[in-house]
């Protein structure tokens, strides 16, 4: 079921009443590492910038993801802007969740980390790419295939924005407890894969109203997980282009069972605990610039 584009604007709107006023609360302390080294680490790096209020809120989206990841017993999750600047933030993650602008703007382009980023893998550390993070200039998707299973290749693949109702979910532990959700995204899709999907999962697949054909084949997938060479678990979704989205119950619960999954966290036969109110949804959110 795809939504029509009146049912688009209403579903938009209706999840953004009361979602643009001014930021009511800073994201707490940003790289506060937690004291006890049994608990499962996970990383939040969110990019700084910000396009339009609700779009990209990518600081804003990452505090509420950790606000809910930490409802998790045994998980203590970090925040942190742009790429961490304590050189233990990284240290012992299990998962490292990365949430910016993709092309030449890619946060891995800067200093050495894209050599850290390989460190990590090669610990077996769980990755997490959202929106963009797969969309890397030419010539390093074969390394963006190897940590994550898939890249965005400018000249085949594409972007776009469309709402759909994600109704089935992959038998996967990954889907426990998730409900059937419709959101308005914009994704990446059309990627290149790893050769014949190997230790690939697709999760979700959709297909723009405006396609030619409304197949959903192989360039429908938008969300998957792979389970590198090294061992380490890969989660890859390329929506949470609007931070409207978290107010569904069920895409909250599907982006934290997968985080948990590459942080070899056991996930409850209910699904992840998600709870999130109005106001903990929207008092992250950044101020509109002024003109």
């Amino acid at each position: 079921m795809r939504c029509t584009r009146s049912f688009q604007l209403f579903v938009f709107a209706s999840l953004f009443v009361g979602a643009i006023p001014l930021r009511s609360e800073e994201p707490g302390s940003i790289e506060a590492l937690p004291t006890d080294p049994k608990l499962a680490k996970i990383v939040l790096i969110a990019g700084s910038n910000v396009f339009k209020p609700g779009e990209h809120e990518y600081v804003a989206g990452c505090a509420v993801l950790r606000d809910l990841l930490n409802q998790s017993p045994g998980v203590a999750s970090v925040l942190s802007l742009d790429w961490p600047k304590k050189p233990e933030t990284l240290a012992g993650a299990k998962s490292v969740v990365f949430l910016f602008d993709g092309g030449d703007k890619h946060q891995l382009l800067a200093a050495d980390r894209m050599a850290q980023v390989r460190k990590l893998a090669d610990e077996g550390v769980g990755f997490v790419g959202l929106h963009q993070f797969v969309d890397v200039p030419k010539g390093l998707g074969d390394r963006m295939r190897d940590l994550m299973g898939a890249a965005w290749e400018k000249g085949h693949s594409q972007r776009a924005h469309w709402g759909h109702k994600y109704a089935t979910f992959a038998e996967h532990p990954t889907s426990r407890g998730v409900t059937p959700f419709e959101i308005d995204d914009g994704y990446l899709f059309k990627l290149r894969f790893v050769p014949e999907m190997h230790e690939m999962t697709p999760l979700l697949r959709t297909v723009s109203p405006k396609a030619a054909s409304q197949e959903l084949n192989d360039e429908a997938i938008v969300a998957w997980l792979y389970q590198r060479v090294n061992g380490g678990r890969s989660f890859t979704f390329t929506g949470t282009h609007l931070h409207a989205s978290l107010a569904e119950e069920g895409y909250r619960r599907f982006l934290v069972n997968s985080i948990l999954w590459t942080a070899d966290v056991e996930i409850p036969k209910s699904g992840a605990p998600v709870s999130l109110t109005a106001e903990g949804l929207n008092k992250y959110l950044k101020n509109a610039p002024t003109k």
